[in-house]
């Protein structure tokens, strides 16, 4: 029986993919004159090499202006655009009934703050670890594995929520069942290793009340 849920945030409660992607790509060509593709985007962020690999021939502190002002930028999209995913109070509130909740994020910690400022979501969970909380990112075992330890849980009365290939592949890793909610920005990822799919969140109820 499932008791415990790990969230992913950027995709499955809020929807930020593609405002970090819209200020990588705007980055990329404003200081190397890279026009990086949606498909190579994604398969630097799916292998987790991180978009900079796109310019090959960079400096370590060219890298680090760009990656600064892409965090600029990222920000100013997530203060400025619509981020909510629809009815999520309402779902968070019916699961927060029956299980304890918390949110595993790679996004940074000052990042994460801006998106849920008078968001009212994070309410609902026991805890939030964002990417300085934990030694090594997705696709690697520890994020989730922290998750399940901060729970005291067993890992077959845990369940992760993600809509990335390299978000499943953590969980895959840390054997933590996963569900797929799905997503236009990653539909493509391979998901073959995923227990459950949903289409959308408002599904998710319905499921673990059926394992």
């Amino acid at each position: 029986m499932k008791k415990y849920i790990l969230f992913d945030n950027d995709g499955v409660l809020v929807e930020t993919e593609p405002l970090y992607y819209k200020a990588s790509k705007r980055a990329l060509k404003e200081f190397f004159d890279v026009d990086v593709s949606f498909e190579q985007y994604m398969k630097l962020m799916t292998d987790g090499k991180g978009v900079w690999l796109a310019a090959p021939n960079a400096t370590k502190e060219q890298i680090n202006i760009a990656r600064n002002q892409r965090d600029k930028y990222y920000q100013d999209y997530l203060k400025t655009e619509n981020l909510a995913i629809e009815n999520i109070h309402k779902i968070l509130e019916k699961l927060s009934k029956d299980y304890k909740m918390g949110i595993v994020t790679t996004s940074r910690r000052v990042d994460f703050e801006i998106i849920h400022k008078n968001r009212g979501i994070t309410d609902f969970m026991e805890f939030v670890l964002c990417v300085e909380d934990y030694p090594k990112s997705k696709p690697h075992p520890d994020p989730y594995l922290k998750g399940a330890k901060l729970f005291n849980a067993r890992k077959e009365e845990v369940i992760v929520v993600e809509d990335s290939q390299r978000g499943l592949i953590s969980a895959y890793n840390a054997n933590i069942d996963c569900v797929i909610v799905h997503n236009e920005f990653t539909k493509t990822q391979d998901f073959s290793k995923a227990n459950y799919f949903i289409n959308t969140l408002k599904e998710l109820p319905r499921l673990l009340s059926s394992l």
